[in-house]
């Protein structure tokens, strides 16, 4: 072996199978993720692996909208609809309402079991309503347009209201 063959390059695969191979594990990838059982689990596991902070009240993320693009949350006590935590509440919504084209929709939500239900007809559904609507006094209470805010179905869960600002497109805009 001269010392020209050993400065020679070895020879290369075509680009073809690299790209090929790529491809495949970002499928074997894909569906590893769709198939996942325990969601939250490797939301979690995602979230870590980026650097992520864990998830709080005030970054929960519920299936609120079918993109959410940013959330907050008011926090409650077990069985009761008053509010207790508001930690960024009101900034993120008059940050978020500086578009015209967004509102908030606010999803109430109760843990569903009997010590986090309403006192006086037992459902979990009721209170979360009654959650989503404190909030919304809360929010109009301290400055908030009450024709930017709109509430939405009540879910089980947490013990929450989910403040989810949501995009409505061009208020100047006629629909169709």
């Amino acid at each position: 072996m001269s010392e020209t063959d050993l400065l020679d390059p070895p020879p290369a695969r075509p680009l073809w199978l690299w790209t090929l191979a790529d491809l495949a594990l970002l499928l074997v990838g894909f569906f590893v993720l769709v198939q996942a059982t325990d969601r939250q689990a490797l939301a979690k596991g995602l979230r870590e692996g980026f650097g992520g902070k864990p998830a709080t009240a005030t970054t929960i993320s519920t299936p609120a909208d079918p993109i959410p693009l940013a959330s907050a949350a008011a926090g409650f006590a077990p069985g009761s609809a008053r509010i207790v935590i508001t930690d960024g509440l009101l900034d993120f919504a008059m940050e978020s309402l500086r578009d015209p084209r967004v509102t908030l929709r606010i999803a109430g939500s109760a843990e569903g079991t009997k010590a986090d239900s309403d006192p006086t007809t037992g459902s979990a559904q009721i209170l979360a309503s009654d959650r989503a609507r404190a909030t919304v006094s809360w929010l109009i209470a301290h400055g908030v347009a009450a024709d930017r805010i709109m509430i939405a179905t009540p879910g089980t869960g947490r013990r929450i209201a989910l403040v989810t600002m949501s995009f409505t497109g061009d208020p100047d805009r006629k629909r169709p």
